[in-house]
C-alpha cells in the first residue's frame, strides 16, 4: 500500500493487535450500547424519539440493566453512531447495520467514542468551562507521553506534562497569568490546584471508553488505545509532509489547488489538510465551498469528504436537503454505505442525474478543454441529445444557458451544435 506518492503506508507500533483482534477488543467496550442500539430500533415502537424516562425504565427491564447503565449506554450509543437522531425520531445509525460483519466500521466506531471522552465522563461542576477546555486541549500530549512509554507511566509524570502544556497554551495566547502590579503567585496557585482532579477526571474519562487502565498511581494505555494515539500522531506527520502546501489555506484554495493533481496525490493533499483541522470544521468548511458557484469545487469538496469518512455523514446527510448538492451527497452516502462506485449512481431519480450532468459540464465549461465538454455528452443518461436537452430544460439548473451555449461552440458536428444553440435560446427566453 503507499499513499499515492510513492512513501510507504506506515505500519504500527510493534505489537500491535490486527485489525480483527482490535475490532473485538472495541466490540467488548460497546457491548451495551450495541444492546440499546438493538433495542431502540427493534423493540421500541415505531418512530419513538429519543429516551424518555418511560423508556429507559423499559430498556432496563428488557436489558436487565440499572437506569444509569441505559443512560450511559444510550450516550455511548448515540456518540459512537450507532443510533441517530433524526428530529425527534431515533433511528439506527449505519454503524450499527455492519456492526457484526465489519471490523473497520467497529473501529471508527470505537474511535469517535475515544475521541468523545470528555462528553461520555462530565467534567467536575464546580471548575470552569475555560479550564476544563484548556485540560481537554493539553490532553493529547499526555497520550502521546503513554504511547511513546509504551507502558506505565506514574501519574506525577503525566501532572508534570499537564502543566507544561497548559503553560505552553497561555503563551501561545499571549494571556497574561496574572493582573498588572500583582505578584505571579496571586493567581497561579489556585490555577495549579486545580489540575491534579482535572488530569484524575481526564483519566477516568479515558478509561470509561477503554483507552487506558488505571493501577495504583499509574495509568497504561490500552491495545485500543495505544492504537488509536499511533494513528492521531501518523495524521499529524501526513499534515506535516503536504507535498502541494496547502496546509494553511482555506478549503476554496486548497480545493483549487488539487484541481490539476492527479487522485492519488489529491486525496493525499486532503489528509494532509483534514488532519491540520478539527473534523467538525473541516467538514463545514468543505460543504460550504460546495454550496458556491464553482461547480468544480463543489465536486471536489465531495471527493474530500470521502476522504473524511464517517465522521462527515452527519454533514452529508444535511447537505442533501439542499437540490444542489443532494446528488452529489447521494452518490457520497451510497458509496458510504457500500454500494460500488459503479453503480451509486443508481440511487439518483433520472432528474438528480441530469442536474448532475449539467453541473460536471459546468465544471468542465469553466475549467476544462473543449473536447471534455463533448466526450462528456457520452455520459448522459438519456442515450440521445434531444431527450437530452428536454429534460435539461426541466431541471432548471441556474448553469442551463451557459453550458448549452459551451456546448454549441464546442462541438463539432453544425447541426447538433446549432440544436443546442436553439435549445439555449429557448431556455434563456422562457420557451419550450
Amino acid at each position: 500500500m503507499t499513499d499515492g506518492r510513492g512513501r510507504p503506508a506506515p505500519r504500527p507500533p510493534e505489537g500491535t493487535p490486527p485489525p480483527a483482534e482490535l475490532a473485538r477488543q472495541a466490540r467488548e467496550v460497546l457491548a451495551d450500547a450495541v444492546r440499546i442500539a438493538r433495542w431502540a430500533a427493534v423493540d421500541r415502537d415505531p418512530g419513538a424519539g429519543p429516551l424518555t424516562e418511560a423508556a429507559q425504565e423499559r430498556a432496563a427491564a428488557a436489558l436487565e440493566l440499572t437506569p444509569d447503565q441505559v443512560r450511559a449506554s444510550w450516550d455511548r450509543a448515540r456518540l459512537a453512531g450507532l443510533v441517530e437522531l433524526h428530529g425527534g425520531t431515533v433511528r439506527p445509525g449505519w454503524r450499527l447495520q455492519a456492526w457484526d460483519r465489519d471490523d473497520s466500521a467497529v473501529q471508527r466506531g470505537w474511535v469517535a467514542l475515544f475521541d468523545a471522552w470528555s462528553l461520555v465522563h462530565p467534567a467536575p461542576a464546580d471548575v470552569a468551562p475555560a479550564t476544563v477546555a484548556e485540560v481537554v486541549e493539553a490532553v493529547p500530549q499526555v497520550l502521546s507521553l503513554l504511547q511513546l512509554s509504551a507502558g506505565p507511566v506514574l501519574v506525577p509524570a503525566l501532572l508534570d506534562l499537564l502543566r507544561q502544556r497548559v503553560a505552553e497554551l497561555h503563551e501561545e495566547r499571549c494571556e497574561v497569568p496574572y493582573a498588572p502590579g500583582a505578584e505571579p503567585a496571586a493567581q497561579e496557585p489556585p490555577a495549579d490546584a486545580l489540575l491534579p482532579p482535572l488530569l484524575q477526571w481526564a483519566l477516568e474519562g479515558l478509561a470509561a471508553v477503554g483507552a487506558l487502565t488505571l493501577g495504583e498511581g499509574q495509568a497504561t494505555l490500552t491495545p485500543l488505545g495505544n492504537w488509536a494515539v499511533w494513528v492521531k500522531l501518523e495524521q499529524i506527520c501526513v499534515a506535516a509532509q503536504s507535498p502541494a502546501g496547502n496546509i494553511e489555506q482555506s478549503a476554496q484554495d486548497m480545493l483549487r489547488g488539487c484541481a490539476r493533481l492527479t487522485p492519488g496525490p489529491a486525496r493525499a493533499e486532503y489528509r494532509a489538510w483534514l488532519a491540520a483541522r478539527t473534523v467538525g470544521s473541516a467538514v463545514t468548511e468543505l460543504l460550504a465551498v460546495a454550496r458556491g458557484e464553482d461547480a468544480l469545487l463543489r465536486g471536489l469538496a465531495f471527493e474530500a469528504l470521502r476522504v473524511v469518512g464517517a465522521p462527515a455523514e452527519a454533514g452529508v446527510r444535511s447537505a442533501a436537503d439542499d437540490s444542489s448538492l443532494r446528488p452529489y451527497a447521494l452518490l457520497w452516502l451510497a458509496e458510504y454505505e457500500g454500494a460500488d462506485p459503479e453503480d451509486a449512481a443508481d440511487v439518483l431519480t433520472r432528474e438528480e442525474s441530469t442536474w448532475l450532468w449539467v453541473d460536471t459540464a459546468a465544471a468542465v465549461a469553466d475549467h476544462g478543454e473543449s473536447d471534455l465538454l463533448v466526450r462528456h455528452l457520452d455520459s448522459a443518461v438519456q442515450g440521445n441529445v434531444p431527450a437530452l436537452l428536454d429534460e435539461i430544460r426541466a431541471v432548471g439548473h441556474p448553469r442551463t444557458v451557459q453550458v448549452l451555449v459551451a456546448l454549441a461552440a464546442a462541438h463539432p458536428d453544425p447541426a447538433l451544435a446549432k440544436a443546442v444553440r436553439r435549445a439555449a435560446f429557448q431556455v434563456h427566453t422562457g420557451g419550450s
